[in-house]
């Protein structure tokens, strides 16, 4: 008889104690196809989650509330950068938080929830004060450097994702500072690329807020995108394709926002809203099938200092309870769990004081490419869309399930899989 490996017990325990929190549904050595039994295992990953929220969150909009963003927060970048990155990583920093973030923002928690709910509601709301009034200390510098259109974009999904709170309880004076602010961002000429995608989302968000929009923007990023499409729910980005995960970062995700916000100016809007929406749930299988059994990805393409934000269009998908028929809410919850636990509680993430570095799996400073600086890590909060859900919700309340490649490597009996055609 063999002894076991060193490798195989390290990855045996590791899965273990994956399943402490409900986060897979067996360990390697033994990998069963049923249900988790433990009943605690959907409580715990919720709990899990909001733990996540709150370490990564509280930094932000603690500091963006009281005007003090620019005061507190560090800005790490690539050397010789760092002053131009300064110039708009307090802006990266709370509308990537905010894009996550909303839709639970927006919802109805459970009473454990609603204390910290109700103070993060308050504080974004304070951020979108401070950080669009250009006499603030905190001010954003919306439209002085081409990165406040990428930025501006998602603070206008995030407001378009929790209306409620983002939108309506907005003073007059700061909704018209937020109308400006994101009309500054007009004077930037995106490139061939997904960054068409940002100024049509700027727009989107001013046709919301009831200003004069540019259909235009829009209808030019959607035609562009329709050329784009390269098959199999994936878009290049721009005419050529990458691989990484700008699909879910921005593409796919701004594409369905932007359709179901915007009034069809076109027929080619409304006839290709469907079709995009069928894209994006193949691509949520996609992404599925990348998580693997100890809950790694492929460290693949550019951005990866996101983190867990690559899966923003899984998420989103989720959240929309759209996912793609043979994968169930709750082995996408344990998925993400499993990915969520594996970067998040590895040694560097954080610094002393509790801010984001760069890195993929802990700090590695060396994978930022130069456009990266530390706000830009908060797009991390684009997997937590599916907090939006109620806590009764099967996403969270269902016994944990074994995600497709835990079923797969375990020699199950599954279905082919099979390429979209449209």
């Amino acid at each position: 008889m063999t002894h076991e490996t060193t490798a195989n017990m390290a990855r045996r325990h590791f899965m273990k104690s994956i399943l402490a929190t409900g986060a897979a549904a067996a360990a390697p050595a033994n990998l069963s196809s049923q249900p988790n039994p433990a009943n605690e295992s959907a409580p715990n990953d919720r709990v899990y989650w909001i733990k996540t929220v709150k370490q990564i969150s509280h930094p932000v909009l603690e500091a963006v509330s009281k005007a003090q963003l620019r005061e507190k927060m560090p800005v790490e970048a690539a050397a010789g950068v760092q002053e131009e990155r300064r110039k708009s990583t307090h802006l990266e920093a709370f509308g990537r938080l905010l894009t996550g973030l909303a839709p639970w923002l927006e919802s109805i928690p459970p009473n454990d929830e609603s204390a910290l709910q109700a103070t993060y509601r308050d504080w974004a709301r304070l951020g979108i004060q401070h950080g669009t009034d250009p006499k603030s200390p905190d001010y954003m510098n919306f439209g002085m450097t081409p990165q406040s259109v990428v930025d501006a974009a998602f603070l206008a999904l995030g407001i378009l994702r929790a209306p409620k709170q983002l939108w309506e309880p907005l003073d007059k004076t700061t909704r018209a500072n937020l109308i400006k602010a994101l009309e500054a961002t007009r004077q930037v000429l995106p490139g061939q690329s997904n960054w068409l995608l940002f100024s049509a989302m700027v727009e989107a968000g001013l046709c919301f807020m009831g200003a004069p929009w540019d259909s235009m923007r829009v209808d030019y990023a959607l035609q562009m995108h329709k050329q784009w499409f390269v098959g199999d729910g994936t878009y290049g980005d721009g005419p050529n394709f990458h691989w990484d995960y700008y699909n879910s970062f921005v593409i796919q995700p701004m594409l369905m926002k932007l359709l179901e916000t915007v009034p069809a100016k076109s027929g080619m809007w409304s006839a290709f809203k469907p079709v995009v929406f069928e894209r994006a749930r193949r691509y949520a299988a996609i992404q599925e099938r990348l998580i693997s059994p100890e809950g790694t990805f492929p460290a693949v393409g550019r951005s990866l200092t996101y983190r867990f934000g690559a899966f923003q269009l899984l998420s989103d998908i989720s959240l929309r309870q759209m996912l793609p028929e043979g994968v169930a809410p709750e082995q996408v919850r344990c998925a993400l769990t499993a990915v969520m636990k594996r970067m998040i509680e590895r040694p560097g993430t954080f610094d002393s004081n509790g801010w984001l570095t760069i890195g993929f799996a802990g700090h590695q400073p060396h994978m930022g490419e130069p456009y990266i600086s530390t706000g830009s890590l908060y797009l991390c909060s684009a997997a937590w869309l599916p907090l939006g859900l109620p806590a009764d919700n099967i996403f969270w309340s269902g016994q944990a399930k074994p995600w497709t490649a835990v079923k797969l490597w375990n020699g199950e009996d599954m279905m082919a899989d099979h390429a979209l055609s449209v």
